[in-house]
């Protein structure tokens, strides 16, 4: 038997097959409860895989407005079995820590949560020009996403994000939730100064409209899912300038807003 990957165990179960359900050892993503605290103060308990959690952490600060600048992050410090993420930062924005009361269940997997409401991104500057992408780029780059989480192929449970240009795909990051894969994303692109006003943000999850507030927060302006979007997704789309291609699967695809950044 081949180990299992580093971020699954292998748990008993019973397979139905052939008409009997027998005894079987199975692979299941590992799911970890991880406090977040920023200056000694928890902010939040996420519920995640238990990798990347140094970018899971400063994606979803900056995301939340609790930080603006990477100098404004000091420290972290990770302790995975403790299950804990430790920020130092300086010049955090008191507002946000008013807002610690403020918050929203999302849909998302694993309960994720958000400080801030979807309608507020519209507060954020509008999307950048952005890349300009053909269907078969955005094919292909769906393709590459699919293939990019060895843990999904053995265990599945996961939702993958990736970072992109339509040329290929530069960061690729996958998580029990949505929302925190997402966030590492944005968490390694902050911490580590990428630009991404030209670049495109895939997901395999639905485009909601607190992923799409992630992404506006972000700076991307167009954003790419195997899955479907929402109405209220869609409507912040179109005020945003922001372009959503969805339904990606066989040959097929759905622009739903900003075609004019998709070429045949």
């Amino acid at each position: 038997m081949t180990a299992p990957h580093p971020r699954a165990r292998r748990r008993a179960a019973h397979l139905w097959r052939d008409g009997a359900l027998r005894a079987v050892e199975v692979p299941v993503v590992r799911e970890i409860p991880v406090s977040l605290r920023l200056n000694g103060r928890e902010i939040i308990t996420l519920l995640a895989s238990d990798d990347a959690l140094e970018f899971l952490a400063a994606g979803f600060l900056k995301g939340e407005g609790f930080v603006s600048r990477r100098e404004d992050i000091v420290a972290i410090r990770v302790d995975p079995e403790a299950g804990t993420v430790d920020v130092d930062a300086t010049g955090v924005d008191p507002l946000a820590e008013k807002l610690l009361e403020r918050r929203a269940v999302t849909s998302g997997c694993g309960k994720g949560t958000t400080f801030t409401h979807a309608l507020d991104a519209l507060q954020s500057r509008p999307a950048p020009a952005g890349p300009r992408v053909s269907v078969v780029e955005v094919r292909r780059l769906v393709q590459g996403l699919l293939a990019g989480s060895a843990l999904y192929r053995e265990a599945g449970g996961v939702h993958s994000a990736a970072l992109a240009t339509p040329a290929g795909i530069l960061i690729f990051r996958d998580d029990i939730g949505r929302h925190n894969a997402v966030d590492k994303i944005h968490g390694e692109c902050f911490l580590h100064g990428i630009p991404v006003e030209d670049k495109i943000l895939l997901t395999t999850g639905r485009v909601s409209s607190e992923i799409l507030v992630k992404a506006a927060k972000l700076g991307v302006a167009v954003l790419v899912s195997r899955s479907s979007a929402t109405d209220l997704a869609l409507e912040l789309a179109v005020r945003m300038g922001i372009t959503v291609i969805g339904q990606v699967r066989g040959g097929g695809l759905t622009v739903y807003t900003g075609e004019d950044r998709v070429s045949g």
